[in-house]
C-alpha cells in the first residue's frame, strides 16, 4: 500500500507548499531535464513541453507507482521568455526589463500516470512599478531571485514591486491551484486529506 497519492516531479518548495495547502498526500521526485527553450518556440509551447517532460522523466526513471505531477513557470515580456537567471547580470537585466511594465506569467501543469497525461495552463498578468537600479541590486543581494523565473518571487521580497495582478496568484508562485485541483479530480486524487 502506497503512503502517498501523487509524485511531485519538482524540487520547488513553493510547489510542495501549495500541494500541502490543499491537503494532497505526495512525495517528491525531482525531474532533471534540459530547460532550454527551442529556437522560435512560443512561451506557451515551452511551459507546456517542460511540464510534460518533467512528468515523463519521472515516469521513465523513478521506481514508483502512481500519478506524477509536473509544472513549469515562465515570465514573458512581449515575446521574450524569462526563465531562471543564469547570473547576477542576467537577473538585473530581467528586473530592469520588468520595471514599470506589465508581463505575463505562464504556468503549465501536467498530470500523468503512464497511460495518459493531461495538461492545463494558467496565464496571469502582473504589473510592476518602476524599480531603480539600486533596488534591483539590493534585491539580488537577498538571494531570493536566483532560482526564480523572471528573477523575482511574488510571495517574498519581490512583492514590493507588484502594482497589480490579474489572474492566478498561486500560478505566479508556481502551481495554479484551480488548474491543479481540476487535474487531481480527473485522476481521482483526493484533496483536503487529513
Amino acid at each position: 500500500m502506497l503512503n502517498y497519492d501523487l509524485i511531485l516531479a519538482s524540487a520547488s518548495p513553493r510547489r510542495a507548499e501549495i500541494l500541502k495547502q490543499i491537503g494532497v498526500n505526495f512525495r517528491v521526485a525531482p525531474a532533471e531535464i534540459d530547460e532550454t527553450p527551442f529556437s522560435g518556440e512560443s512561451a506557451v509551447d515551452y511551459v507546456q513541453r517542460m511540464a510534460l517532460e518533467k512528468v515523463q522523466k519521472v515516469i521513465d526513471t523513478a521506481s514508483h507507482s502512481g500519478p506524477v505531477l509536473g509544472a513549469d513557470t515562465a515570465v514573458v515580456l512581449g515575446s521574450k521568455i524569462f526563465g531562471k537567471p543564469k547570473h547576477a547580470n542576467d537577473g538585473m537585466t530581467m528586473l530592469s526589463a520588468l520595471s514599470g511594465n506589465t508581463h505575463q506569467v505562464l504556468t503549465s501543469v501536467a498530470l500523468g500516470d503512464g497511460r495518459e497525461c493531461k495538461l492545463l495552463l494558467s496565464s496571469t498578468e502582473v504589473r510592476f512599478r518602476a524599480i531603480s537600479s539600486q533596488e534591483c541590486h539590493a534585491y539580488w543581494q537577498t538571494g531570493e531571485p536566483e532560482d526564480k523565473a523572471g528573477a523575482y518571487a511574488i510571495q517574498g521580497y519581490g512583492a514590493v514591486f507588484v502594482e497589480s495582478i490579474k489572474g492566478s496568484y498561486s500560478g505566479v508562485v508556481g502551481l495554479p491551484i484551480a488548474e491543479t485541483e481540476k487535474l487531481l479530480r480527473q485522476f481521482d486524487i483526493p484533496i483536503w486529506k487529513l
